[in-house]
């Protein structure tokens, strides 16, 4: 386990510290995506990796989850499109609209980068304790759970205040 006085980092916020530590497990995902044959993904690439659905997706799907608007997302497609890591195909809600769906390559590579999280993962619980990590595991998720919640009440809130106004 990790001796805590080993290193000192000075007094961040908490919201820094989520900031530096994204950072370096990106670091670590695209070092090993890339001895394991996948060089050509980065990180901007997640916008599609995290949200595209098995099915496939369209481009305005993908970008509203991500928080991105359409366009950017409809580059990194172009960008994923040209590597061999997606591909459009018909939507057959609509044929009129495009579906973005993995190749085998972009299966490979997610299949790849998800195992690589997990590793990560385990390792940290090795480090630093099994019970910490879980611990950080479940608040995490409750931040995030938490703002989503908020994100649905205030939604409601400005559907009620619109009709109100109307």
């Amino acid at each position: 386990m990790h001796n805590d006085s080993d290193t000192h980092i000075p007094d961040l916020p908490v919201p820094a510290l989520l900031a530096g530590t994204k950072e370096v497990v990106m670091a670590e995902l695209h070092r090993r995506l890339g001895q394991e044959g996948h060089p050509a993904i980065r990180a901007g690439h997640g916008c599609v990796f995290r949200f595209v659905a098995a099915e496939g997706s369209r481009v305005t799907t993908m970008a509203a989850l991500a928080g991105m608007s359409k366009q950017a997302v409809g580059e990194v497609v172009d960008d994923l499109e040209a590597l061999g890591y997606v591909e459009r195909v018909p939507d057959p809600a609509d044929r009129r609209a495009k579906l973005i769906r993995l190749t085998e390559l972009g299966l490979e590579g997610q299949a790849a980068a998800r195992r690589i999280f997990v590793e990560i993962e385990r390792s940290w619980a090795e480090r630093y304790g099994e019970e910490r990590i879980a611990t950080m595991r479940e608040v995490l998720e409750q931040i995030i759970a938490d703002a989503e919640v908020e994100a649905v009440i205030r939604a409601a809130d400005d559907i009620t205040a619109a009709s109100a106004g109307s």
